[in-house]
């Protein structure tokens, strides 16, 4: 049966087909919504919830009366709680599930609800996203009624005194619904997605290979990509296309796929149509919905309401947190081409919470980002202000011109002198020169960023880089603990994690 031809259940179908309206009042239609069901709980009595829904100026008096927080602030006044099987604290009822993120600044992992609504909606938009594949030209649509390989965390969760706890993927694929199960899509299956040991699910993937038909591949690119390549050694394939002629679909995110690309194009037998998607522990926030697009809409009528704050040197400090006096917009007052850093408030008691992440809209009109960077992964050590966004297009662009993979790489701030330089860590298995390639990705930056052009003939005295081989990163990750799933390594680093970098490669004699 072609999955277009699946009967969608009534609940599901009626959220599908919500009229559309203007950004602006899809926005508050849901913060309404939310607002109504969380007013009794202790944050909604604190916040006066009731008076907001009686305000004729709904966001505005949201914006006035709920703080901003961020993860260290929240967890402090309210999740603990939820941890400890209060019920009511931000969302009604008692959480069960928490989505283990340490993202990829923190030492320790962070908690985050995951309520029964949350999940609903996640599926929900999964649900616009596949039916949005039909306006796709010249792709197979077969493809989307074949197996689908969603490599995630674990579906065997951490258990807690009154919750499950593990990584987002994880519980997501163990409430995949089950109309989707029994046309037996999901790939590789319920046994092997409770494996918690990386190398053996990696293993029974490799061996379970042949038996599958797989149109659409999941996860983050890294991972994905050493999958792809066990499977052609062990079969002894020239492609994965030998083994999977179907194979059409790669549905990707939380990592910008452009350094990733050359190096996985080698593993493909003919192009994959790559779908690009903003899915966060804290909720389903965008996807690519037009083909041949750059920018993913933004989810804006299923239960997430925005807040956009300018990216800037009046809203954030040095170390990238956001400052009291910054004043969020919402939806209808950002402008194209600025950078912002979202808030989101959402059906998980979720409540103006910066994420972290760092978005420019490219279509006012459609609602469409392009994830720029984090509030906390950025250099501006002299005022170039280079975006995480500058970086993966710089390596693209130095990838293309030499003809080499470039799939890992992350950049630090070092002394100079009196004034200051970049260092680069490169990974590439292929044979290229450290100081020919810094030269190139230079001038690339000067190309994408003003600021940077400017400083690099004033403070920033120099571009130094060590080429290092591809397994020096994923060896790394395995050291701290975080192998598969959707842990993907910093492109900046600062501190700890700089230090903990630097005393690894010296262990090793890099």
């Amino acid at each position: 049966m072609a999955l277009f031809e699946i009967k969608i259940p009534k609940t599901i179908a009626k959220a599908l087909n919500l009229p559309v309206s203007d950004p602006r009042r899809q926005q508050l239609k849901v913060l309404k919504k939310l607002l109504k069901k969380a007013r009794f709980t202790e944050f909604g009595q604190k916040y006066f919830f009731d008076e907001i829904l009686l305000s004729r100026h709904l966001g505005k008096k949201f914006q006035q009366l709920v703080p901003v927080y961020n993860y260290e602030k929240i967890n402090k006044e309210w999740w603990h709680k939820t941890l400890e099987g209060t019920p009511d604290v931000c969302w009604p009822g008692v959480i069960k599930y928490f989505a283990l993120s340490s993202g990829t600044s923190e030492a320790t992992s962070k908690y985050i609800p995951i309520t029964k609504e949350l999940i609903r909606s996640n599926t929900i938009t999964s649900l616009k996203q596949l039916i949005s594949l039909r306006a796709y030209e010249n792709v197979s649509k077969s493809a989307i009624g074949r197996g689908w390989l969603m490599l995630g965390g674990s579906t065997q969760l951490q258990k807690g005194s009154t919750y499950y706890a593990g990584d987002l993927s994880g519980i997501q694929q163990k409430n995949i619904p089950f109309w989707f199960q029994g046309l037996g899509l999901y790939k590789p299956g319920k046994k092997i997605a409770r494996e918690k040991d990386w190398a053996k699910k990696l293993e029974e993937i490799v061996q379970n290979a042949p038996n599958w038909d797989i149109g659409f591949i999941v996860g983050v690119p890294a991972w994905l990509q050493i999958c792809l390549e066990k499977i052609i050694e062990r079969y002894n394939l020239k492609n994965i296309h030998e083994l999977w002629p179907n194979l059409t679909f790669y549905v990707h995110g939380g990592v910008a796929m452009e350094p990733y690309k050359k190096g996985f194009e080698k593993l493909l037998g003919k192009p994959l149509t790559y779908i690009e998607t903003y899915l966060a522990s804290e909720g389903f926030l965008a996807y690519q919905s037009r083909q041949d697009t750059r920018g993913m809409q933004l989810v804006l009528n299923n239960n997430i309401f925005f807040e956009f704050v300018p990216f800037d040197d009046h809203n954030f400090d040095n170390d990238g947190n956001i400052l009291e006096h910054a004043k969020p917009l919402m939806i209808h007052e950002v402008e194209e081409n600025k950078d912002y850093a979202i808030l989101i408030s959402t059906n998980a008691g979720t409540w103006r919470y910066a994420i972290g992440d760092t978005v420019r809209f490219i279509d006012k009109s459609r609602s469409e980002i392009i994830i720029t960077g984090r509030t906390k992964h950025f250099l501006s050590l002299v005022g170039e202000h280079l975006s995480v966004d500058n970086m993966n297009r710089a390596i693209e662009m130095a990838s293309e011109k030499l003809n080499i993979s470039i799939p890992e790489f992350t950049v630090t701030g070092i002394p100079h002198g009196n004034f200051f330089a970049h260092k680069w860590y490169v990974a590439t298995n292929d044979k290229v020169d450290a100081k020919h390639l810094a030269d190139i990705i230079d001038e690339n930056l000067k190309q994408l960023n003003d600021d940077y052009e400017v400083e690099r003939k004033h403070a920033l005295k120099a571009v130094e880089l060590m080429v290092l081989p591809e397994t020096v990163f994923m060896d790394f990750m395995k050291s701290k603990g975080k192998v598969g799933g959707q842990h993907k390594f910093p492109r900046v680093l600062k501190g700890k994690q700089l230090q903990d970098w630097q005393e690894f490669l010296s262990a090793n004699s890099f």
